[in-house]
């Protein structure tokens, strides 16, 4: 099946020779959620733009189910909706109307009965003649995702969906985005918040200075990437590390009442078993131990730390 968005060597250079997108392809299937991932400045809002037609593209090519966005604007741009990082709304017009209002903006015929489904599935419908500024700051969120959805794209661009919310609301934001994905809505969405990602996405993206760095299913980025901390209490501490265990990938805490083994665990043999001995021989005891693996922040620190300089043009 072809993918719903087809990105080929997209590249986004302004007049001042600012690279803002450097060749970036990325193929998005139907029905998925996949993440964007990128520190600030790192081309996730320019690359939405380019997608959604907003921003020019230096060369490259954008398709959104088989429309090419430059060639075939109109029907590309009917295939997306898009809520951007700021709340943009007619603070004094009513839920219903902005959402009835911005359908037609797409040329599309009326449909109040598909509109009050859109409406009751991200529980605005008792909020629809209430004015927008009479709206708290995620449910005025929750209208600009109603707007993009008022003409049925088959993709929703969020970005930053919960940027500035609470715990709580974020949370029954990841809901809303889960049940668009069950009725066949692509997600992608942008986002500070690890645990956003690592909560909802079936992909991730990376993206850092222009560059999409990798493309990945969740579970096999972290997989591949899969390191585990051992962290043993000691029974006595410690001042310093004894030189016979410099071999092993050992840190020790600034109470020394703690030592970190971190091991990789797709590696066929870990070297726990070795090291537990070849600390008892050294005269340590452990009183008890834990472990957690690397989460996708750490991964995502990674990867993003890895990625060289940009290089420095010459006239």
């Amino acid at each position: 099946m072809a993918p719903v968005i087809s990105i080929k060597n997209l590249t986004k250079t302004y007049a001042s020779g600012t690279h803002a997108l450097e060749d970036a392809s990325l193929d998005i299937e139907d029905g998925e959620i996949i993440a964007l991932l990128g520190p600030n400045g790192a081309g996730k809002t320019t690359l939405i733009g380019a997608v959604c037609g907003l921003v020019s593209i230096t060369s490259g090519s954008v398709t959104i189910c088989g429309h090419d966005n430059v060639t075939d604007a109109r029907a590309a741009r009917k295939m997306v909706g898009l809520v951007p990082q700021e709340i943009a709304l007619d603070i004094f017009e009513t839920v219903w109307n902005s959402v009835r209002f911005t359908r037609g903006l797409f040329g599309c015929k009326p449909d109040d009965a598909y509109l009050e489904e859109v409406l009751r599935s991200l529980s605005l419908w008792d909020k629809r003649n209430s004015k927008n500024v009479e709206l708290s700051g995620g449910m005025k969120r929750r209208v600009m995702i109603a707007k993009a959805l008022s003409h049925k794209p088959r993709v929703l661009f969020l970005d930053e969906p919960t940027a500035g919310v609470d715990v709580a609301l974020r949370r029954d934001m990841w809901e809303v985005v889960r049940g668009l994905r069950d009725q066949g809505v692509t997600v992608i969405l942008t986002t500070h918040y690890i645990e956003e990602a690592e909560e909802m996405a079936d992909r991730i993206a990376v993206i850092n200075k222009g560059k999409i760095l990798l493309v990945e299913e969740k579970d096999t980025l972290m997989q591949r990437f899969g390191r585990k901390h051992l962290v043993l209490d000691l029974v006595d501490s410690l001042d310093t590390l004894p030189p016979a265990l410099a071999g092993y990938d050992l840190s020790l805490s600034e109470d020394g009442t703690q030592i970190t083994y971190e091991y990789d665990t797709n590696a066929e043999r870990t070297g726990l078993t070795r090291m537990i001995a070849d600390l008892a021989e050294n005269g340590i005891s452990v009183r008890d131990l834990s472990s957690h693996e690397n989460s996708l922040e750490e991964v995502f620190l990674t990867l993003v730390e890895e990625t060289p300089a940009p290089v420095e043009e010459t006239a």
